[in-house]
């Protein structure tokens, strides 16, 4: 669900964990991001996303769901403020290898929604914030912000797309993410993890002056070769920072591998059944 499965740009109080952020963006890029792939697809096709498409990806990330956009013939422009992912996106979308040709129909901007406006140019047909909320205290508001920063760049009646975490009766990693409760607990930390509630998606469509026209639950399993992936696949998301914060990442790669000892199966993979939420709105 950043897009990240949390929101890169929220402020956090108090110290941060010594990160390699290279090493989490690849982490991301090359095992996390693809859980969303279901998400990704099911929006594009309720949508009919195509050569008419004109979307603007909000939190894009290592550029996987707008790389999907493109190859259905849409005009892509991705923002994200992670300096770290938005290079592994441009490697993905912006090839420069010899006798590459420019794409002129994907654009890559770091930064905020408001740096993505080109004068005189069609407003977005669809905005996407496929980074899911609901799963990190203060998220929504974080996303209330990109959104009132995008929604004037988006033609009248235009698709706004946000994502959240299903119930956590319905997300088998809500038992490990309660890891990240129990390590920052002594820090009582604003950025750590909290169950979903049901009308996340559509209390910030409301904030944001947005009309919901229709939603949609996914499954998106998460599945990993092994416990090692899975724990650096998980703390790729940024879920697990105030428990870093308020131990180690030695205490935290212990736990979370207990956490993840029942979802383990015979040849060593990891699979947790996880649903997704996607809300559909329109600007006015």
């Amino acid at each position: 669900m950043t897009p990240t499965l949390v929101r890169q740009h929220l402020p956090h109080a108090g110290p941060k964990p010594r990160v390699d952020l290279r090493a989490r963006a690849r982490d991301w890029s090359e095992i996390q991001e693809r859980m969303l792939v279901p998400l990704y697809e099911a929006v594009y096709e309720r949508l009919e996303v195509g050569p008419a498409t004109r979307l603007l990806g909000l939190g894009c990330g290592s550029g996987l769901s707008l790389l999907m956009a493109a190859a259905r013939g849409a005009s892509v422009t991705g923002v994200d403020v992670s300096p770290e992912r938005m290079t592994l996106a441009r490697e993905r979308l912006l090839p420069e290898a010899p006798g590459t040709r420019a794409r002129p129909d994907i654009r890559l901007v770091d930064g905020s929604p408001r740096d993505t406006a080109v004068p005189g140019a069609p407003g977005y047909t669809l905005v996407t914030a496929f980074e899911p909320i609901g799963c990190l205290a203060g998220d929504s508001e974080g996303l209330g912000g990109l959104l009132a920063e995008a929604a004037p760049l988006a033609r009248r009646g235009a698709a706004v797309v946000l994502a959240g975490w299903g119930p956590p009766e319905r997300c088998a990693t809500a038992s490990v993410m309660r890891v990240a409760t129990k390590l920052a607990e002594p820090l009582r930390h604003s950025g750590s993890w909290r169950p979903a509630c049901r009308d996340d998606l559509e209390d910030v469509a409301q904030r944001a002056g947005l009309k919901p026209d229709g939603s949609g639950r996914v499954a998106c399993p998460f599945g990993y070769a092994d416990a090692d992936s899975a724990v650096r696949g998980l703390k790729s998301t940024g879920l697990f920072d105030a428990a870093m914060t308020a131990t180690d990442q030695v205490q935290v790669d212990k736990e979370l591998t207990e956490a993840l000892h029942p979802h383990q199966r015979q040849d060593g993979t990891v699979w947790m059944p996880n649903v997704f939420r996607y809300l559909i709105a329109r600007t006015p």
